[in-house]
This record gives C-alpha cells, structure tokens and sequence, in this order.
C-alpha cells in the first residue's frame, strides 16, 4: 500500500532522504547532495505553501517523491502548480508511486486556485513520458536555460 504525505517544516529528516532519493535517481549529486542546506533553510522552505513536497511510502520505506511549486499568475487571479521533481526509488518504480503523488497533488492545486498543473519531460525519459501521457496533454516546448552570471 502507498501512503503519500506532504511535508511541512518539521519534516527535515524526510526531505533530506527525499533529496538523497532526488540525487541517486538523477545521477546528479552535485545538485542534490553536494552542499545541502541547513535546517533553518529547510524548514523555511517546507514552510511556505507555495513549495508543496510530497513523499510515498511503502511499508515504511521512502518510495518516491515529488516537489512542486505554485507560480501566481496575473494575467488572472489563478495559479499554476509546476512539477520540478519528481522520482520514484528503482525498487518502486512501475508500481503506480508517481501517478499517486500527483493524485495527491490535485486536490492542493484546487485548493489554491490553479487551473492547472504542467511539467517537463526529457524525450529520453520514455518512462516519464508514458506516465505524463497517461495524465495529461503533450505540449512539445524548448527549454533553455539563462545563466545569471
């Protein structure tokens, strides 16, 4: 059985495993594990209700997670709800963690008044792809990154 909960600021220990999960999923600890933030940022972040993370649990072991963020929109008084990250441990994957998390997601997407809930795929993550297809709409984008230096 799933149970996905959302975490909140006293949730640092899950969301530095959330992060660790993030870092071996992604094969990119130099985001996720190299220089973490202290507890004080942690718990700031988790604070804020326009940074909704959620983690899945299966028979009490991390399974998976996700980290979304509300963007206020002001072309109307609505939201939108980006998925930044979300992943799923090799050993969970293919058994419906991701399609529950995002379930979780909506009923909070609703409550802050977004029309919609949008993320992005790599055309290489076939799996991702399939799941986002399954739930949604394909928007083919470009995506380019600006450096603020």
């Amino acid at each position: 059985m799933i149970k996905v909960e959302r975490l909140g600021p006293d949730n640092i220990a899950a969301m530095r495993a959330l992060n660790s999960l993030f870092s071996d999923a992604f094969e990119e600890p130099e985001h996720y594990a190299a220089r973490p933030p202290n507890d004080a940022y942690l718990a700031r972040q988790l604070g804020n209700p326009q940074n909704i993370i959620f983690v899945a649990y299966v028979d009490g072991e991390l399974a998976g997670g996700l980290v979304a963020y509300e963007l206020a929109k002001l072309e109307q008084a609505r939201s939108e709800i980006y998925i930044y990250d979300l992943a799923v441990a090799d050993t969970h994957r293919r058994k419906g963690v991701a399609s529950a998390l995002i379930e979780a997601l909506k009923p909070v997407a609703r409550a802050c008044g977004a029309w919609v809930i949008y993320v992005q795929a790599d055309y290489v993550d076939e799996p991702a792809v399939a799941l986002y297809t399954k739930l949604g709409v394909r928007e083919d984008v470009l995506h380019f990154d600006i450096d603020i230096a």
